[in-house]
């Protein structure tokens, strides 16, 4: 099924990605560290070969998961951003001024994501006052504070990841996969999800629905999927126990 028969439903991420992939557009990326990381659409987008993309996320995943596939084929001009750890190939470009990089405290980069799909041009915060944060950038005194101004963030495209959608467009996100994705996917002039679950109108609660359909144009099932660990840790074994806890 496609758009073309009414319907948001593609069969794979390629198609649903097909006619909105171009060089030099922003994208809006969900996930955090490599949960709720749209690892297919983000592969359909590498396999694209479009390039000079500006993408907004918290990170950039990992050394070869996630975004860290489109750092490694260098189809990333630019990332905005809150944390490079994780990922050798991001710093190793950044500091070879391989990368463009924007820094933004974690909170306010979330908010500037949701201020932009909420249609707010701009807001004042004291984060990063009188730190290279506010190099640049407005400055207003209020009872005595020190607030910039950041701007909103609106991309071309949002790519996110849910849990469970139906063929409308609702989503549901699990957990930590719900810090970035909700409002990246306000945040994009177009936004296609990928779900591990999708369902037919009418079978999502409507009270546990986190993103409205209205803001998604395209969904894709994704599954099957593999659970990635960003750093794996384990207990000891006790003495006399089988078991290992992780």
């Amino acid at each position: 099924m496609n758009v073309n028969s009414g319907s948001k439903v593609y069969p794979d991420a390629a198609s649903a990605l097909r006619g909105i992939l171009t060089d030099g557009m922003t994208l809006c990326c969900g996930g955090f560290g490599l949960c709720g990381v749209p690892e297919k659409l983000i592969s359909a987008v590498h396999d694209s070969g479009v390039r000079n993309l500006t993408v907004v996320s918290n990170n950039a995943g990992t050394d070869g998961e996630g975004l860290g596939i489109l750092l490694a084929s260098r189809q990333i001009r630019k990332m905005i951003s809150s944390y490079v750890g994780e990922n050798k190939e991001f710093e190793r470009q950044y500091l070879a001024g391989e990368l463009e990089l924007e820094f933004n405290p974690q909170g306010t980069m979330a908010e500037r994501v949701r201020a932009g799909g909420a249609g707010i041009y701009a807001f004042f915060t004291k984060v990063g006052a009188g730190t290279l944060v506010a190099e640049g950038k407005e400055t207003r005194v209020v009872n005595g504070e020190t607030y910039i101004l950041e701007t909103g963030i609106v991309a071309d495209l949002s790519l996110v990841k849910a849990w469970k959608g139906d063929t409308e467009g609702n989503l549901i996100y699990r957990k930590t996969a719900r810090n970035f994705n909700p409002n990246m996917a306000t945040a994009g002039r177009i936004t296609v999800a990928e779900v591990e679950e999708l369902v037919g109108p009418g079978m999502l609660d409507p009270d546990a629905i986190h993103t409205p359909g209205i803001y998604v144009q395209r969904i894709v099932s994704g599954s099957p999927y593999q659970r990635k660990i960003e750093k794996r840790t384990v207990r000891k074994r006790k003495e006399g126990s089988d078991a290992v806890v992780s």
